[in-house]
């Protein structure tokens, strides 16, 4: 079956309706066709990789560089993107993720009040000018930290989250081997330097994907924020991106003179089936205006040369089959998440689809079973693989229903 008939049968309704937050960042589903950015002294490319590099990257002024498609989960194209780097405040999105972990959890209160200790004020580097005499809001030292990019409010954010700096650096540390995020350690909240202080512009894009997927309502609340007045002092957000481009919606800059200039950015742009999410790190740019320009590039150059295309919408069925000894005779097949697969632009209509399930399908079956896969290929050579699940259960059905599909499956 190729992807275009299977494509069209999708109602356009159905993929306009894909929410941009569901698509915001791979779901679980697409794991299996995201594309590792191969190191130097990797493997031969894979089908998957091959296909992507048939388009040439571009050249940016940058150590380190990566950019992702999060709708679909693939890693388009990338340089050094698991060098070690200083990653100056960048590091920050850690220190936001685990804020919003623990408001989640309840641990903490947006509206909590609390008051900068000695080690916070004392603090160099960017600040929010936090006044140690006056008890400040959970909810403006988010704003602080992530639209001023103030230390002094990370600091204070990571005594309240953790009771102490150490015990959050150790929560910080906990939280990047959770994620196999193997070229990282933090030493500070801040990410002022230090050379036991490092990460990689891949585990910077797993931070901030885990930020947008697990907290999408407080990444749509703090990081597009152009400006923050705190102390009767007005502070732009430094994201250069956020004033010039009406797609961009965060994320995060940082600088040191060991780590330049850095930027990891977060687009969202319309198409004709439905949102597209990209996430681009770039990393040690000469200029502060560099690392703006060289996001923009690669922006531009991400969404311009690729197709997404949509193989299962979220609750839709990709197949129909027959079922033995249940209540119904046919259980519908596909996916609770999108499933999306990123190409080369102009080379969707290459792309081959197959289902594979066990056969027979005997109830009962549940809501959200494992039953089968979509296999994606081009030109005879896998691409991905995308599991499939029941989406409506198939209860057994009664003794003499389940007496007969016996007898038939003898025949048969």
């Amino acid at each position: 079956m190729s992807v275009q008939s299977f494509v069209a049968a999708c109602s356009a309704a159905c993929l306009l309706a894909l929410s941009p937050l569901a698509q915001a960042a791979p779901a679980p589903m697409a794991a299996a066709a995201t594309t590792p950015a191969p190191s130097a002294a990797a493997a031969p490319l894979t089908p998957m990789q091959a296909m992507l590099a048939t388009v040439p990257p571009p050249k940016l002024d940058a150590r380190s560089w990566l950019v992702v498609d999060l709708t679909s989960g693939q890693i388009l194209a990338e340089h050094d993107a698991h060098a070690q780097e200083a990653p100056a405040s960048l590091t920050k999105l850690m220190t936001a993720y685990l804020t919003f972990k623990a408001l989640k959890e309840g641990t903490i209160k947006l509206n909590q009040m609390v008051t900068e200790s000695k080690e916070a004020w004392k603090t160099g580097g960017s600040r929010m000018f936090i006044d140690p005499r006056v008890p400040v809001s959970v909810n403006d030292l988010l704003l602080g930290m992530i639209v001023q990019s103030g230390n002094d409010a990370a600091m204070t954010l990571a005594q309240t989250v953790g009771g102490s700096v150490s015990a959050f650096v150790a929560m910080m540390n906990r939280q990047a081997q959770q994620w196999n995020l193997k070229g990282t350690h933090f030493m500070d909240p801040t990410g002022l330097p230090d050379p036991g202080h490092y990460t990689t512009a891949y585990d910077l894009s797993i931070i901030a994907t885990h930020i947008i997927r697990d907290f999408p309502a407080d990444y749509a609340r703090y990081f597009k924020v152009k400006e923050f007045t705190y102390n009767h002092i007005t502070q732009p957000n430094r994201v250069s991106l956020l004033f010039t481009d009406p797609s961009v919606d965060g994320m995060k800059t940082g600088y040191t003179s060991e780590a330049g200039y850095c930027m990891i950015t977060s687009a969202l742009r319309q198409f004709p089936n439905g949102p597209r999410r990209l996430l681009t790190v770039v990393m040690g740019t000469p200029t502060e205006r560099a690392r703006g320009d060289e996001s923009q590039v690669l922006l531009n150059w991400a969404y311009q040369n690729f197709d997404d295309i949509v193989l299962a919408s979220p609750g839709k069925p990709v197949l129909t089959a027959p079922v033995w000894k249940g209540v119904d005779n046919k259980v519908e097949l596909g996916s609770s998440a999108p499933v999306v697969i990123s190409v080369p632009r102009g080379m969707g209509k290459d792309l081959q689809t197959k289902v594979v399930r066990p056969d027979p399908l005997v109830a009962p079956l549940q809501a959200g079973q494992r039953v089968g896969q979509l296999d994606v290929s081009m030109s005879g050579k896998p691409l991905a693989v995308y599991p499939l699940e029941v989406i409506k259960a198939v209860p057994e059905a009664g003794l003499f229903g389940r007496a007969w599909d016996s007898l038939r499956l003898m025949i048969k």
